[in-house]
């Protein structure tokens, strides 16, 4: 279990309220790592063990895709709705750009 240094309650009528604290409570992190999507919650941890939490949103949720998309997760979102018997489905968040684009020859 990853360490939670903060945590917000997912509320579906006002969605932007999770991806401003995503935004403001990422710089509390290091380097993102992954991401543990459970039924029922949402932890995206950095390479200390440190972790944000979002509450009251899972796998099973549409709102899930543009969530995971706003810390750079790598996934299908055709397939993460599908059901699963593992506790959790495990994530790891990739660059924002493919190799070398970022450099300049």
């Amino acid at each position: 279990m990853p360490d939670i240094i903060a945590s917000h309650a997912y509320d579906a009528a006002e969605p932007e309220a999770a991806y401003e604290f995503l935004k403001r409570a990422r710089w509390d992190l290091r380097q993102l790592r992954k991401v543990h999507v459970h039924r029922d919650r949402i932890h995206v941890i950095d390479v200390n063990g440190d972790a944000l939490e979002l509450t009251r949103v899972g796998y099973p949720d549409e709102a899930a895709i543009a969530l995971l998309r706003l810390v750079n997760t790598a996934f299908n979102p055709e397939t993460i709705a599908n059901p699963t018997s593992e506790e959790y489905k495990e994530y790891f968040t990739g660059r924002c750009r493919t190799w070398a684009q970022d450099r300049v020859m």
